[in-house]
């Protein structure tokens, strides 16, 4: 489903838990995080209804390398020519998306966690265990020379090369998974960060949302979830309390 317009110019499309954003600049349009194989019919079909072409789509920018940003990443270099930033250190991840190790055995903490069952679930049936890595990407520097030129934030925790992107112009950040308001782990809603599950430092995760927190957006994007208007200091306060009761 297409959300229009959750910060200026900036578009949400959320299919099977998983946000992608579509950022509008002038007749140029900037791609942010490319969801799970089955989001690829929507992206199309988004990007059309948005009044443009892929020829368009001057750019693919990953907050992060894990399985449920990458899905459509190759698919869309491949057909599109589309090319795909990524932080350093996430740029082996991208290639091999599901090798990371997280903190906690991802399915000992499913088995008693069964609110992620179904979020996970529609995760599956979207591709989740079949998507193909991307190592044709390009490093990401402080401010990213794309639609929008957003400040790129480094937001360790998460995974090792976990960035956030700041609107400023727009009062926004995108801040992949630093700060989600679902954990499809726990099916827990509300900012929070994600379980360590999926999350190889819960401590560094934790210190990392003071640097959204320093971006002082008014919107805040999440990978997973709604977006959160009312500004990232309540929803970092909310993610923190969220930890602490962890």
């Amino acid at each position: 489903m297409l959300f229009r317009d959750v910060a200026e110019g900036i578009h949400r499309l959320e299919i099977a838990h998983t946000n992608t954003y579509l950022v509008e600049t002038g007749d140029r349009l900037l791609v942010v995080d490319a969801g799970l194989p089955a989001a690829w019919p929507h992206l199309l079909l988004a990007v059309h209804d948005l009044g443009y072409t892929a020829a368009r789509v001057e750019a693919l920018l990953l907050t992060h390398g894990h399985f449920d940003h990458v899905g459509t990443a190759a698919r869309m270099h491949r057909e599109w020519g589309t090319p795909v930033y990524v932080h350093p250190g996430d740029r082996d991840l991208a290639a091999h998306p599901y090798s990371y190790r997280p903190q906690t055995n991802r399915f000992g903490f499913v088995a008693v966690h069964p609110g992620g069952l179904a979020p996970l679930g529609r995760m599956l049936l979207a591709g989740a265990a079949t998507v193909d890595g991307i190592d044709d990407t390009e490093p990401m520097v402080s401010r990213a020379d794309v639609p929008g030129n957003p400040w790129i934030i480094e937001t360790p925790g998460h995974t090792d090369g976990h960035v956030a992107l700041h609107f400023a112009d727009r009062d926004a950040v995108i801040a992949g998974d630093a700060l989600v308001t679902l954990d499809p782990y726990t099916g827990g809603i509300g900012p929070r960060i994600v379980a360590p599950a999926a999350t190889v430092d819960v401590d560094t995760a934790v210190a990392s949302l003071s640097r959204l927190e320093d971006t002082e957006a008014r919107y805040v994007l999440p990978g997973h979830g709604p977006v959160f208007s009312r500004g990232v200091r309540a929803a970092v306060a909310q993610a923190r309390r969220a930890a602490g009761a962890a």
